[in-house]
C-alpha cells in the first residue's frame, strides 16, 4: 500500500491497437486502467490469445471492485464501516480475509512497536486536506487517547473484533491497496499469466521478468515532479511507496501536514519525504512503507534487517539512504514509454499545495 512515485519502464510496441473495455494490444502486451479504491488500477500483461488477456484482466479488475466494496471507509454498506459503527458496543462477526487482515495490522503494529496502527483513524479523520484543516492541539489530544492496537480485540475462536476504547475507528488504508495487488498476481497466475504488472496507486506487483529483462520501477523524486531520482530492476516482487508529496498543505509556520501520520502523536513525521520499500509480497511492502516513514531511516535500517527478502530506499530532509545494492542513477531522460504511478493519490483529493 515514498520518496516516490512509481514508474514502470518498458519498451511498448508501435501501432497499438485500441480494444473494447480500455485495455490495448501491443504485439502480445495488453493494458488496462481503471479508477477503484481511490487511485489508479492498471494492469498490464502479456498473453498469447487476447480473448484469455482480457479474461483475465476483467477478473483483476473485479477483484479490485470486490476489496473496494468490503474495505473502504467511505461506504456505508462495507464490513469495514461495519466494524467502526458497532464494535465498541458489541463483538463484531468478520469475514476469514477480514480477520486475517486485522491479525496481520496487528502483528505490525507490535512488530514496530506502534509505527504501523489501524486505528490511528481517530486522529486522521480530523484532518482536511482539501480546505487545509489541521486539528487543534486539544483536539488531537483527544483522539489520540482512543488510538492503540492494544484496544482492538479479535477473538479467534468467534472471528469476531471488538473495541475496547470508545472511540476507536479503523482505516485499511495501510495495507489494503498491497492485499489487492497480491489477490491481483495470484488471480493472474493461476490464469497461466507469466509476465505483468499490476498497480495500485504506489503499490505494485510484478510477474516474472519484462520477456527477457527485468521490470524496471522509477523512483520518484518527491520535490521534482517528474523526476527519477533511482531505478529499481525487478522480478516476482512488490513495491510500494510512502511520500509527503500526494495529499498534503504547508502550514504558515512552514510545516507540511501530510496523510502519513505517526499513530502515537497523530502528526506527520517531518525527517523523511519519501519510502520505497521492495518486498515479497504487496501487504507486506505498503505496510513497511508506512511504518519506515514513520521509524525514519536509523530505526528504519534495524527493523529492514529482521525482515527477510526486503530492502529500503528512503528519501529524506538530509539526503539518500537505501539498502538496495542494484539501484541505479536514471538516464537524462526518461523515454516516452516510462509510466507513473503517484503515491497512493485519492482520485478524490487532487488538491495539493505547493513544491
Amino acid at each position: 500500500m515514498s520518496m516516490s512515485s512509481l514508474s514502470s519502464v518498458g519498451r511498448r510496441a508501435a501501432g497499438a491497437v485500441r480494444m473494447p473495455a480500455a485495455a490495448w494490444v501491443q504485439g502480445g502486451w495488453m493494458r488496462r486502467e481503471e479508477a477503484i479504491m481511490g487511485t489508479s488500477i492498471s494492469v498490464e500483461l502479456w498473453s498469447e490469445d487476447p480473448s484469455a488477456g482480457n479474461a483475465a484482466m476483467d477478473l483483476v479488475i473485479g477483484e479490485m471492485h470486490r476489496i473496494d466494496r468490503g474495505m473502504s471507509p467511505h461506504k456505508p454498506d462495507s464490513e469495514l464501516s461495519r466494524i467502526n459503527r458497532e464494535a465498541a458496543v458489541r463483538p463484531v462477526p468478520l469475514s476469514e480475509e477480514m480477520f486475517v487482515l486485522l491479525a496481520r495490522s496487528l502483528e505490525f503494529s507490535r512488530r514496530s512497536e506502534g509505527a504501523f496502527d489501524i486505528t490511528f483513524a481517530g486522529a486522521g479523520r480530523l484532518y482536511d486536506y482539501r480546505e487545509r484543516i489541521r486539528p487543534t492541539d486539544a483536539a488531537l489530544a483527544q483522539a489520540c487517547a482512543a488510538v492503540g492496537h492494544q484496544y482492538l480485540e479479535l477473538d479467534a475462536a468467534a472471528r469476531s473484533v471488538r473495541f475496547a476504547r470508545d472511540g476507536l475507528r479503523i482505516d485499511l488504508g495501510g495495507f489494503a491497496k498491497g492485499h489487492a495487488v497480491d489477490n491481483a498476481a495470484a488471480i493472474l497466475a493461476r490464469r497461466g499469466i507469466r509476465h505483468a504488472f499490476i498497480s495500485a496507486g504506489g503499490d505494485s506487483r510484478v510477474i516474472g521478468d519484462r520477456r527477457g529483462r527485468p521490470w524496471t520501477i522509477g523512483v520518484r523524486d518527491p520535490r521534482r515532479p517528474g523526476e527519477i531520482v533511482a531505478l529499481l530492476p525487478l522480478e516476482d516482487a512488490a513495491v510500494s511507496t510512502s511520500g509527503d508529496y500526494e495529499r498534503y498543505f504547508d502550514t504558515p509556520d512552514g510545516a507540511r501536514c501530510h496523510h502519513i501520520l505517526d499513530p502515537r502523536t497523530g502528526k506527520s513525521p517531518d525527517s523523511v519525504r519519501s519510502v520505497t520499500i521492495i518486498a515479497p509480497d504487496g501487504l507486506t511492502s505498503e505496510a513497511l512503507s508506512k511504518c519506515l516513514f514513520v521509524m525514519g531511516v536509523e530505526r528504519g535500517l534495524r527493523f529492514v534487517e529482521s525482515h527477510a527478502g526486503v530492502d529500503a530506499w528512503w528519501s529524506t530532509r538530509r539526503g539518500r539512504c537505501t539498502t538496495r545494492p542494484d539501484c541505479s542513477p536514471p538516464a537524462r531522460s526518461r523515454g516516452s514509454d516510462t509510466r507513473t504511478a503517484s503515491d497512493s493519490r485519492s482520485l478524490n483529493s487532487p488538491i495539493r499545495g505547493p513544491g
